[in-house]
């Protein structure tokens, strides 16, 4: 296997999609996701950048996670977007959580418009979503729930 590039905003055409966005928000094609809007992880934070990723297991916990989090019946949604603008490796998983960035995870500034919904994906099993909302729960008790941002 060969050496990982890093994706900045310099270099990221080599990052084949589809592109993925898991959320708990009802959208349609056409619309654009933007940043500056409230984060789906943290009450009360605005969101200077928008993530995606090219993997639907990624993507499915986006949705779960935003949808678990926010009290929102259902699982969520995961739709295929298309990035307006540069990205870059989202740095709260690359090399920190993740190294190499096996999540696939990105992040831009510029507007994601939604292509479709996918309909077909596949959620993580109940007890996986409960043991990852606990794990976020202990990350905030102990204030290491920090997104950089």
């Amino acid at each position: 296997m060969g050496a990982r590039t890093p994706v900045t905003y310099d270099h990221h055409d080599h990052v084949p999609g589809p592109y993925l966005h898991g959320t708990r928000v009802e959208l349609s094609p056409g619309d654009e996701l933007v940043a500056g809007c409230s984060s789906n992880f943290q009450e009360g934070r605005v969101s200077n950048h928008i993530y995606f990723t090219t993997l639907e297991s990624t993507a499915a916990w986006g949705a779960q996670l935003a949808a678990a989090l926010a009290g929102v019946e259902g699982r969520g949604h995961v739709y295929v977007v298309e990035p307006t603008g540069p990205f870059e490796d989202d740095p709260n998983v690359t090399d920190k959580r993740f190294p190499g960035n096996p999540t696939e995870s990105y992040r831009t500034r510029a507007p994601l418009r939604v292509l479709h919904e996918v309909d077909d994906w596949h959620e993580h099993p109940p007890e996986a979503l409960a043991a990852m909302l606990d794990s976020l729960a202990k990350l905030r008790e102990q204030g290491l729930d920090v997104i950089e941002d």
